[in-house]
């Protein structure tokens, strides 16, 4: 099946760029080129193509706004593809909260990099393509998991209870609303598996930082879970919880479509978590994360997904409730309340 693609640069060398890049790919066509984000939007409406290639820096609407736009009125797979990345760092961030799926440089033109062929890109709208075709859950019951009973005995060192968060299409902004309104006292550990490109998850992390009163790092290899942390998981690997709240970092599955996956570290919680711990599977396209939560919720771990109404893309969360994976479903602004009241530590019966 033939990709078509939509091109949306004011530049005119850039789009030319663009243009010439898909055409070299036989499995590629581009079907418009838009000027603006005006543009783009009404192209979509009349000619909806496979995946966009959105420019960030336009006259009349920039990327961010018409990303937002497209994703309300005829949602499609939106690449962003932008000549300078690290000076426009926010707005890139804001791009996939409204529903952006990724993040690249353009080829031969852009900053600090070597000129390259456009292999990446092309790349890069394959993979995404292919997440697509491949949104429908799968019929197994995903990933293994050892049973575990409600309130099992917590590993030894006082580990503390994991709020394990998975996303991808939409999730940098649902998850800077729910880390922001969360209180700097936040008993849980909080680890975020956010589908993002290898080149931008440190700047999502820090972005995620300054939104919160939490501090938020990339998690490292044999690191090991602390209260009130937010760790997210570097991209290029696998990242899993292993006993006594040590976090790993692996290659296998190494067919996954994601990585890291939404469905390995909740495989992983499932069979590891300590006591009190909870999953949440926010907006996405695909269904990663469906499978590790069903896996979560059958190892006794409360389970929730972003409602419908409030998602930018509701692949991921429909994909779990499709399974019975979910035994709740939030809308975005109730999510740190609920888990703020789920947390919450027990009263200590007074001594008589």
């Amino acid at each position: 099946m033939t990709i078509r693609v939509g091109i949306v640069n004011d530049l005119a060398i850039a789009a030319e760029v663009l243009c010439k890049i898909v055409q070299r790919d036989p499995g590629m066509t581009v079907l418009w080129i838009a000027r603006d984000g005006h543009e783009a939007i009404a192209r979509c409406a009349t000619a909806l193509p496979d995946i966009v290639l959105m420019d960030l820096i336009m006259p009349q609407l920039n990327g961010v706004e018409a990303t937002r736009q497209i994703m309300r009125a005829t949602p499609c797979p939106i690449l962003v593809v932008t000549a300078t990345v690290a000076g426009n760092i926010t707005m890139v961030y804001d791009a996939m909260g409204a529903g952006a799926m990724d993040v690249t440089t353009t080829p031969v033109i852009g900053d600090q990099r070597a000129l390259d062929s456009g292999q990446v890109l092309r790349r890069k709208i394959h993979t995404l393509c292919s997440s697509v075709r491949a949104a429908l859950p799968r019929s197994d019951n995903g990933p293994a998991a050892t049973a575990k009973r409600p309130g099992a005995p917590a590993p030894s060192g006082r580990v503390p209870p994991v709020l394990a968060v998975g996303a991808s299409t939409g999730g940098p902004g649902a998850l800077a609303t729910i880390l922001g309104a969360l209180p700097p006292d936040f008993p849980a550990a909080v680890v975020v598996v956010q589908h993002i490109d290898d080149a931008f998850v440190a700047g999502l992390a820090d972005w995620l930082g300054s939104s919160t009163r939490l501090p938020v790092a990339l998690a490292g290899h044999g690191q090991r879970l602390r209260p009130g942390q937010v760790l997210v998981a570097d991209a290029g690997a696998h990242l899993t919880l292993g006993p006594a709240g040590f976090l790993h970092q692996v290659d296998a599955p190494a067919d996954a479509l994601h990585r890291p996956s939404v469905d390995v570290f909740f495989a992983s919680l499932a069979q590891h978590g300590p006591a009190g711990s909870a999953a949440l599977l926010l907006t996405g396209m695909g269904c990663d994360g469906a499978a590790g939560l069903l896996a979560v919720r059958k190892a006794g771990f409360p389970t929730f997904v972003q409602d419908q109404a409030s998602a930018v893309v509701y692949g991921m969360p429909g994909a779990a409730l499709a399974l019975g994976a979910a035994a709740g479903v939030l809308p975005l602004d109730h999510i740190a309340a609920h888990f703020i009241a789920l947390f919450k530590p027990s009263p200590t019966p007074c001594s008589q």
